[in-house]
């Protein structure tokens, strides 16, 4: 079990920023390169969270939580 399995999500979130943050203050190209591949990544994992959820509640709630329609959501996160 990973230390965050049993976190806070907003403390889990509230870390993931603070790391984004310094990537995104350094001048090194490496570090942009690094917050390029996360972005990919957290669309990811967004994409996943979704169905995630859709399968646990429903797409109306998942699209009810970003604001758009069950459909709308279905049609952005099904696969």
């Amino acid at each position: 079990m990973s230390p965050t399995d049993a976190a806070d999500p907003a403390a889990v979130a509230a870390t993931a920023r603070e790391c984004l943050d310094a990537l995104a203050r350094s001048t090194d190209l490496a570090a942009f390169e690094e917050l390029v591949g996360l972005s990919a990544y957290v669309g990811e994992a967004v994409g996943r969270s979704a169905r995630l959820q859709a399968e646990a509640s429903s797409w109306t709630t998942v699209g009810n939580l970003v604001g758009t329609t069950k459909q709308a959501a279905w049609a952005r996160w099904r696969t």
